[in-house]
């Protein structure tokens, strides 16, 4: 990973990244440990489907783990948060112009993004479109879908 952009992370989003390495590191790598010596312990390692699995699930944790701590080094916290404009770590109540339909969404850095949530990635078109707006702002937001307009209602 070349790119060692800075990863703009909620309190809470920062919070969930160490307890994940922390469970991976604690848990999940001593157990992965002993599933390999209780393998090993049963001979002739070149048919040994424990044994395979158990390096399998060391790799994937393995690189989880270096993910995590990369995460973690690029780390960007937003605590203060300006509620005077659209920022990561706003809570933002828009207005879709063509239909008066209104949707709350709280902008978070890309790892932290869920849509399903309504915890948008601030590099997402809508977020692009309106970060650093202020209430009473109209902006037309370019998504794959096309064109749309939307109104900031409320900054929290």
């Amino acid at each position: 990973m070349s790119e060692e952009k800075e990863l703009y992370l909620t309190e809470e989003g920062l919070n969930e990244i160490k307890k994940e390495l922390d469970e991976l590191i604690q848990v999940k790598r001593p157990e992965i440990i002993s599933a390999l010596k209780d393998a090993r312990a049963q001979g002739d390692l070149s048919e040994n489907a424990e044994y395979d699995a158990a390096r399998t699930e060391q790799a994937i944790v393995e690189s989880r783990i270096k993910e995590l701590e990369s995460m973690l080094k690029r780390a960007k916290v937003i605590t203060k948060v300006d509620t005077d404009v659209v920022s990561i770590g706003t809570k933002v109540t828009l207005e879709y112009v063509d239909d008066e339909e209104k949707e709350e969404y709280f902008i978070v850095g890309s790892k932290e993004a869920d849509p399903f949530s309504n915890k948008i990635s601030n590099e997402s078109p809508i977020a692009k479109a309106i970060l650093g707006l202020k209430v009473g702002s109209v902006v037309s937001v370019d998504s794959p879908n096309g064109k749309y307009d939307v109104k900031i209602l409320a900054i929290n």
